[in-house]
């Protein structure tokens, strides 16, 4: 499967279009996915920058995880035999690593069934901005119900 790719920390241009291993279903709680959009967000460019605290997760000298990507929303093509919300056919939305790729494999807590009103470009962009979006208006400002946003 294509992927885009990164070997080393750096500008965009180290990023690379290759073929590579599509992922399985290794663990029984994973489906695969076939990614239809990944959004890009802040944290791709942290991690591809190799900003000092992703490299803790990441790798210190260089990437463990070539594949960028969070945010996606695809198709679920195969599940685990632990996984009961979804089935093959199914369109959902949702976080996983490696979302800049064909194919991914995320744990089945991480997604959510997209509603039919809804493309798949607008719910890839919903996970990590709506989880920020929602961390903002919740924990910092304390939002209550019927209060008013100005969004």
């Amino acid at each position: 499967m294509k992927a885009a790719i990164y070997t080393t920390f750096g500008p965009p241009e180290v990023m690379k279009i290759k073929d590579v291993e599509q992922p399985s279903i290794k663990d029984d709680d994973r489906v695969l996915i076939r990614v239809h959009s990944a959004s890009v967000n802040a944290l791709d460019y942290l991690y591809r920058r190799g900003y000092l605290p992703t490299r803790l997760d990441n790798g210190l000298t260089k990437p463990k995880n070539s594949v960028l990507g969070i945010d996606v929303a695809g198709t679920i093509e195969a599940v685990g035999k632990n996984v009961h919300r979804f089935k093959a056919g199914d369109h959902v939305f949702g976080s996983c690593l490696g979302s800049h790729s064909e194919y991914v494999s995320p744990r089945e807590n991480f997604l959510s069934h997209m509603t039919k009103n809804i493309t798949f470009e607008e719910a890839a962009a919903i996970p990590c901005a709506g989880q920020t979006a929602l961390q903002a208006l919740r924990d910092v400002a304390q939002v209550k119900a019927g209060q008013k946003v100005l969004i």
